[in-house]
């Protein structure tokens, strides 16, 4: 036990691969602000000829960001199925909006989980 609570290794090597994925992410060179551009340079058959210079870690990034990203995709989307609204019972002051609970963690609705989830996809793209 640490700090009160069980110690979970899947949480652990989760928590690994998250920090491991920032720190790649946030080593390599955005390619937001060339995209634009590389945009205009499509040729007939539908590719950029493109010559950069990438570093490492751009490499390294780019070599499993597609897996990453559906990873990522998949992870939230598991999150929304385990964490759904239901009635939580009782009298409510008004009929037509119940009181509701999440079904994985039973917090009022929408749970904490689900804020951090819809904050995350809100979140502007590059902010």
């Amino acid at each position: 036990m640490t700090g009160g609570r069980l110690d979970d290794p899947g949480r652990g090597r989760l928590r690994e691969r998250l920090e491991l994925i920032r720190t790649r992410s946030q080593k390599s060179s955005s390619w937001r602000s060339v995209t634009h551009y590389f945009s205009g340079l499509v040729n007939r058959e539908g590719f950029v000829p493109v010559k950069a210079r990438l570093s490492r870690e751009d490499l390294r990034f780019l070599a499993s960001a597609r897996d990453e990203v559906i990873a990522f995709c998949e992870l939230g989307l598991r999150l929304l199925d385990l964490h759904q609204p239901r009635d939580a019972g009782g009298i409510s002051s008004d009929p037509g909006s119940p009181i509701r609970r999440c079904r994985a963690c039973m917090w009022r609705w929408p749970c904490p989980t689900v804020r951090a989830v819809e904050e995350a996809m809100e979140r502007p793209p590059g902010s």
